[in-house]
C-alpha cells in the first residue's frame, strides 16, 4: 500500500507563509512526477505547480514569483513554499505523485490540508 501524507496547512494573515510538505510511504520504489493541486469552495480543483523526477518544474500564473516546489527523491518527498500569501489562496491543498511500487506505475493522492488566509 502507498499513502501520501500531507502537513503544514493552517491559518494565516495576507502576506504571510507556510510550507506544506507531502510524504509517500508504503511501498515506494521511486516516485516520478509529483505535484500540488488546490480547490476552493464553490471552484473546481486546479494544478497549482508540478515537479518532475529530475526537478524541471512549473507553476500555475497566479503564484509564480511567491511559490517555490521543491522534493527530495531519498524521502520520496514534496514541498511546497508559499510566500506572500493573498486571500484568494485559501483553499484546500491536495498533493499528488506518480508511484511505482515494483509492481505498477500509478497516480496517488493525499487526503488534503486546509490552508486559510485571511485579509
Amino acid at each position: 500500500q502507498v499513502q501520501l501524507v500531507e502537513s503544514g496547512g493552517g491559518l494565516v494573515q495576507a502576506g504571510g507563509s507556510l510550507r506544506l510538505s507531502c510524504a509517500a510511504s508504503g511501498t515506494v520504489f521511486y516516485t516520478d512526477t509529483m505535484a500540488w493541486y488546490r480547490q476552493a469552495p464553490g471552484k473546481q480543483r486546479e494544478l497549482v505547480t508540478a515537479i518532475t523526477r529530475g526537478g524541471n518544474t512549473n507553476y500555475v500564473d497566479s503564484v509564480k514569483g511567491r511559490f517555490t516546489i521543491s522534493r527530495d527523491n531519498a524521502k520520496n518527498t514534496v514541498y511546497l513554499q508559499m510566500n506572500s500569501l493573498k486571500p484568494e489562496d485559501t483553499a484546500v491543498y491536495y498533493c499528488t505523485a506518480r508511484i511505482n511500487n515494483y509492481r505498477r506505475t500509478s497516480d496517488y493522492w493525499g487526503q488534503g490540508t486546509q490552508v486559510t488566509v485571511s485579509s
